[in-house]
C-alpha cells in the first residue's frame, strides 16, 4: 500500500471517528440540558422534594460540625443523598400516572403508594444508618 492509500485512510477512519465524537457529545449535552430540565420542574413542583432537599442540607451541615471518619460522613451523605433519590423517582410515577389518567383506578394507586414507600424506606435507611455510626 502506498503512503496516499494510507493517508487516505487515515482521513477517512478520522473523519469517522470525529463525527461519532461529535455525536457523542452532542448528545451528552442534549442529556444534560433534558436533566437539568427535570431538576427545575422537580423543584418548581414537587414541594415534597424541596422538604427533602431541606432535610439533605441540614443534615450535610450537621454531618460536617461532627467529628467524623470520611467513610462515616460519605456513608451519612450517601444514606441522605439516597432520600432526594426516592422522591424524584416517586415524583416521576406520579407523573406518569397522572398523564395515562386522571380517573381513580387502584393500580394508579398501588403505583403512587410504592412510589411513596420507596421514600418512605429511604428515611427508614437514613435514620438507621445516622443511630448506627452516631449511638
Amino acid at each position: 500500500m502506498s503512503s496516499k492509500h494510507l493517508a487516505f485512510i487515515f482521513v477517512l477512519v478520522y473523519s469517522e471517528v470525529m463525527k461519532r465524537f461529535l455525536f457523542g457529545c452532542k448528545h451528552l449535552l442534549k442529556a444534560f440540558v433534558y436533566s437539568w430540565q427535570g431538576g427545575k420542574a422537580l423543584f418548581k413542583n414537587e414541594i415534597a422534594f424541596r422538604q427533602d432537599l431541606l432535610v439533605f442540607i441540614v443534615g450535610l451541615c450537621v454531618c460536617f460540625c461532627l467529628t467524623l471518619t470520611a467513610t462515616q460522613r460519605a456513608i451519612m451523605v450517601f444514606s441522605l443523598f439516597l432520600i432526594l433519590l426516592m422522591e424524584t423517582v416517586n415524583s416521576a410515577i406520579e407523573a406518569v400516572v397522572d398523564r395515562i389518567s386522571e380517573e381513580r383506578h387502584p393500580l394508579s394507586g398501588q403505583a403512587k403508594d410504592m412510589g411513596s414507600f420507596l421514600v418512605f424506606l429511604s428515611f427508614v435507611n437514613a435514620i438507621v444508618v445516622w443511630m448506627l455510626i452516631l449511638l
